[in-house]
C-alpha cells in the first residue's frame, strides 16, 4: 500500500523547515507513527525520537525497525510527553484523522503543550473544498504472493466537519482475484479554518506540498504543508 512513498524525501523536508523556523534542537515525536519509516530517517539523521500511535502491532514493528527510539501507545489527540520536544510531526495527512474540529483543536493544543519553545509542529492537509470526488491515486505493487493495486481518494459532500478517505486494494495472485474496499472518516477542513485553529498556539507558515521545494502554498493547491513555531 505505501510502495511509493518516499519517506526519506518526507523526512529531509521537514529537518529543513526546522533548521530554517525551528529552534535547532533534535528531539522529534512522530505522531501516527505507524511501523516507524519516517522514524527511521530521523534517527539515521542523529534525532532522539519517538513515535505515538493507536495501533500496538503498528508500535511493535516500529520497535523493530528503530530499536533506538521510543514509542507511545496513546490517542494523538490527548496526549503528553514526559519532556519537551523540538519536531512534532504528523505525516501522510494522518492529522485528519483527529475525526471532529473538537479532536483537531484538541490535537493543536497537546502538540503545543508538548513542544519545547520555538519548537516545530509539522503537518500536511488536504483543502476540503478543492476535493474532486471523482479522482483517484492508484498505484501498483509486486509481492511474492501476488500483485496488488492500490487506489485512494477523498471525499467531501460539500458542508460540515466531515469528509473520508475512500480505499481499494486488489490482489491477483494466478487466476484469482480479491477485492477490498474502506472507508476511513475524517475531518474536514479548510487551510483557512485550520490557520484560525493554530494561530493561537503558533506562528503559521503554510508551504506547496512538494518535498523537492520550499515555497508558499499557492492559491488553487489543494493541498498543502503547515509548519508551525511555537509562540
Amino acid at each position: 500500500m505505501c510502495a511509493d512513498i518516499d519517506y526519506q524525501a518526507q523526512s529531509h523536508f521537514v529537518r529543513r523547515l526546522h533548521q530554517l523556523f525551528g529552534n535547532g534542537g533534535t528531539s522529534h515525536l512522530d505522531l501516527a507513527c505507524g511501523t516507524g519509516p519516517h522514524i527511521r530517517h530521523f534517527v539515521d539523521s542523529g534525532f532522539q525520537c519517538q513515535g505515538l500511535d493507536l495501533n500496538q502491532p503498528m508500535l511493535d514493528r516500529a520497535k523493530l525497525r528503530c530499536p533506538e527510539a521510543d514509542f507511545i501507545l496513546d490517542d494523538m489527540c490527548a496526549f503528553s510527553v514526559a519532556a519537551p520536544v523540538d519536531v512534532i510531526t504528523c505525516f501522510l495527512y494522518s492529522i485528519h484523522y483527529s475525526g471532529t474540529i473538537a479532536n483537531l483543536k484538541a490535537c493543536i493544543e497537546s502538540a503545543h503543550a508538548a513542544l519545547a519553545p520555538g519548537g516545530m509542529f509539522c503537518f500536511n492537509v488536504v483543502e476540503k473544498n478543492k476535493i474532486d470526488n471523482r479522482l483517484f491515486v492508484r498505484h501498483g505493487a509486486k509481492h511474492s504472493d501476488g500483485d496488488f493495486m492500490f487506489a485512494s481518494g477523498w471525499h467531501y459532500n460539500g458542508e460540515g466537519e466531515k469528509q473520508s478517505l475512500k480505499l481499494s486494494i486488489e490482489k491477483r495472485a494466478g487466476l484469482d482475484t480479491l477485492i477490498w474496499h474502506d472507508e476511513h472518516p475524517m475531518v474536514a477542513v479548510s487551510f483557512e479554518e485550520m490557520t484560525a485553529l493554530l494561530e493561537p498556539y503558533f506562528e503559521v507558515t503554510v508551504f506547496e506540498h512538494d518535498y523537492e521545494k520550499i515555497l508558499p502554498v499557492g492559491s488553487n493547491a489543494g493541498n498543502a504543508f503547515f509548519a508551525c513555531v511555537k509562540k
